[in-house]
């Protein structure tokens, strides 16, 4: 079995249960924050689906240099909207991790702004941290964030204290 192949099964249940989180995710409070210091609603839920583009960038280039990189995020409108965003990143995530060579994956990859180098690290080692943990990292505070707002959190290993076993 290849690497790609190997992580398939894992990628494809944290697809399912971020899409549990995000469609949880109440239309009209894309401004709100926890804290000051926290992401808006919108942002970290739109955050969460466009981290699926990290692994098309990891595994078809050699780097990130954010120096010639003009992101802008897509804005959040709705979850149904975010959530069909995220499931067309997941799907075609899903492809380049499912056909990309062994070799290709321990290739190195780096992230730079210019000079700067942040990281260089073999591919496998960012799909693992900036794309599957990143993605669990960021959807563990949205769930925090839709406890405050007294939302019904979906369950994500397991049942939830707000679903029945």
């Amino acid at each position: 079995m290849s690497i790609g192949q190997s992580l398939l099964g894992e990628w494809d249940n944290e697809v399912a249960n971020t899409v549990r989180m995000l469609s949880a995710v109440p239309d009209g409070k894309a401004d709100w924050t926890p804290h000051a210091k926290s992401m808006a609603l919108g942002r970290i839920a739109t955050h969460i689906a466009e981290l699926p583009d990290w692994a098309g960038v990891t595994l078809n280039f050699p780097e990130l240099d954010f120096a010639k990189f003009d992101y802008k995020p897509t804005p959040f409108t709705t979850a149904a909207e975010n959530v069909a965003a995220f499931e067309a990143k997941a799907k075609a995530a899903r492809e380049v991790m499912a056909g990309a060579s062994d070799a290709t994956y321990m290739e190195p990859w780096t992230m730079r702004k210019g000079e700067q180098v942040y990281f260089t690290m073999p591919k496998i080692a960012v799909i693992r941290n900036f794309v599957f943990n990143h993605m669990i990292h960021h959807r563990a505070q949205l769930s925090v964030y839709l406890r405050l707002l007294d939302v019904k959190l979906p369950g994500m290993y397991g049942p939830s204290a707000d679903e029945p076993m």
